[in-house]
């Protein structure tokens, strides 16, 4: 058990996903905020204007897409790092594992 330990631990692709998840996780919190920001002024067009504004609503999604993606990578959903190292709008198109994870013993 501890010889699979030590194993992991210096592995450099193990560090290496972690020093991007920390990258990613930095990301998100900008990404988030400008989604409170496209929420208030999408709420301020609908209040003025009666219609939501078409064009944030594109926005808006493709940031929320966006926060999906960096979120499969976080928890070791996909390895296919989100933007800037892919496409921008690649989620759709990642090929998620299974769900059914069993437990080494």
């Amino acid at each position: 058990m501890d010889e699979k330990i030590n194993f992991n631990l210096a592995q450099a692709s193990t560090w290496k996903r972690i020093f991007f998840m920390l990258i990613f996780l930095a990301i998100d919190s900008v990404v988030r905020m400008l989604l409170m920001l496209v929420i208030v002024v999408q709420v301020a067009t609908v209040l003025f204007s009666g219609t939501p504004n078409a064009n944030i609503l594109n926005f808006g999604r493709s940031l929320s897409t966006y926060t999906y993606h960096i979120f499969l990578f976080l928890t070791f959903n996909t390895e296919t790092l989100p933007f800037p190292f892919s496409d921008w709008n690649i989620t759709a198109e990642l090929d998620l594992p299974a769900t059914d994870i069993r437990k080494e013993d």
